[in-house]
């Protein structure tokens, strides 16, 4: 019997994002956002004033999912949507100071999740790490 290969790099990466985000949703439950939402929350927190185009690119979701995902947290009134001054047919995104507070009631439980991630990693590694991961995300974008 021959030793398995291990997961390649592509599938290894998809299960740090499925358990991230299932870790992220059990989090975000009590107040009612999910992963999707709260990413781009997270988004505009710092880039604000954004299209729903822009916002929908810098949150990893499809602009027919956007449309959806914006109506849902503008109910809610996390999120505001006025029209641009620089151009009349389009529309910006700003966070509310709603949506402000959600984001800091979870951020030291966001932040405990991601050194959990981390755990057994020195600073340097830390760092290294987060430096590879947006190397890697440049070159496919």
């Amino acid at each position: 019997m021959t030793d398995a290969a291990p997961p390649s790099l592509l599938y290894s990466v998809k299960q740090v994002e499925l358990a991230t985000r299932a870790r992220l949703d059990e989090l975000l439950r009590p107040s009612g956002v999910t992963a999707l939402q709260y990413t781009a929350l997270t988004v505009l927190e710092r880039r604000d004033g954004m299209s729903s185009a822009e916002l929908a690119r810098n949150s990893f979701v499809t602009p027919q999912s956007m449309s959806d995902l914006v109506g849902a947290l503008e109910r809610r009134g996390l999120i505001a949507r006025s029209p641009d001054p620089a151009s009349r047919r389009r529309h910006v995104i700003s966070l509310t100071d709603d949506g402000r507070a959600l984001l800091a009631l979870h951020a030291p439980a966001v932040q405990h999740l991601e050194d959990e991630m981390l755990t057994g990693f020195t600073a340097r590694e830390r760092t290294v790490f987060r430096d590879l991961l947006n190397r890697a995300r440049a070159a496919l974008g």
